[in-house]
């Protein structure tokens, strides 16, 4: 057994924000990371995924992202940029370490790992994201229906789709952006329950985000941008309007049911499909804490802002609209870090040294 400062749970960008700011604490840090590399999801994400921010304003605290401030990075270097962060950090980051569940002890905290390993803690940073945890909600008529029915984190490249059917179910950024890049190999359709908002990604000659920071309206909490626009905004380059306005790719209200080969739209038509997507997001992937009681009935954790309302010590980072709507995306999760590591460090300094071995 070895007792360690923080346990930082995931060794992602919001793993490794964290780590870098309980560095600049003058606290210790392990990161455990269940895959092979400290990059979190990104290296399981879609073929052609690139940000939907440039690099200037994508980078964490501490280490600029390089090269053309400009540019829209690929999913493949985002990877490079977070292996590069990890080494940048000098902290102890173990992969392949899977912790299996946390549990409350009278100094803190018991993490267990998938390879029987025991580390206590005085504090745990939750940074496991949610990419492990697809929403998948369920259709009338699903269980006889003969296409197939994916979640986007299934899906990696249009090629094994060309000449099929295909429904994505959603609107938001991956929906359309996944819908685009399919419409060129595929029959497909938009099915959604509000229409699509398209943002224009560049307005008097800057992209969005330079305006989102520059007017402090990155930093605001979500909650009003649901109110006034009623749906998710999509970020366009001018392509998605054109491909929506031609029919190269359709949009349609959200079909009402699953019916053997088709859907059932909601206008009483029937369409033959060959596959759903789902483009419905991700939850939480936090049932290591579930033995803590540190969750609610549904698995969302008990928090303001990041911190934990069931356990001091216990912090939070990368979870969707932790605090603003940048929360979980590399731009936002710094400012997280700055919010929920200097309370943790505190409550670190306090907790009594324990022996370990």
């Amino acid at each position: 057994m070895k007792h360690v400062d923080v346990v930082v749970i995931g060794g992602g960008q919001s793993g490794l924000a964290a780590a870098g700011a309980l560095r600049e604490q003058g606290v210790t840090p392990v990161v455990l990371e269940a895959s092979g590399q400290a990059a979190g999801s990104w290296p399981d994400f879609y073929d052609s995924l690139t940000l939907f921010s440039p690099a200037r304003f994508s980078s964490l605290p501490g280490l600029p992202f390089g090269g053309d401030g400009d540019r829209y990075p690929h999913r493949d270097e985002v990877v490079a940029y977070l292996a590069h962060y990890a080494d940048h950090l000098g902290v102890e980051i173990r992969t392949r370490a899977r912790v299996e569940a946390v549990e409350s002890d009278s100094g803190g905290f018991i993490v267990r790992t998938n390879d029987g390993r025991v580390i206590t803690a005085a504090g745990v940073v939750a940074a496991t994201g949610a990419f492990a945890n697809p929403l998948r909600p369920t259709f009338p008529g699903q269980e006889g229906f003969t296409g197939e029915l994916l979640h986007v984190a299934d899906y990696r490249s249009p090629k094994p789709y060309a000449g099929k059917r295909v429904v994505i179910v959603g609107g938001g950024n991956s929906a359309v952006q996944v819908g685009y890049e399919l419409a060129d190999a595929a029959e497909v359709t938009l099915a959604s329950r509000a229409p699509i908002y398209l943002l224009p990604q560049v307005r008097e000659g800057k992209d969005i985000h330079h305006w989102l920071t520059s007017t402090g309206f990155d930093q605001l909490p979500p909650q009003w941008l649901v109110h006034v626009v009623g749906g998710t905004l999509v970020l366009d380059a001018g392509r998605y309007r054109r491909a929506l306005e031609s029919a190269s790719l359709k949009r349609r209200p959200m079909f009402t049911a699953l019916d053997g080969d088709a859907v059932a739209w909601a206008d009483g038509t029937r369409e033959a499909v060959d596959v759903v997507l789902l483009a419905t997001g991700y939850r939480p992937s936090l049932e290591y804490l579930r033995p803590l009681g540190a969750l609610d009935a549904d698995g969302a954790p008990l928090h303001s802002g990041g911190i934990s309302t069931t356990h001091p010590g216990l912090v939070y980072l990368g979870l969707e609209f932790q605090r603003s709507f940048a929360s979980n995306t590399l731009r936002g999760v710094g400012r997280d870090a700055d919010y929920v590591i200097p309370p943790l460090a505190a409550h670190v300094r306090k907790a009594p040294a324990a022996a370990g071995l």
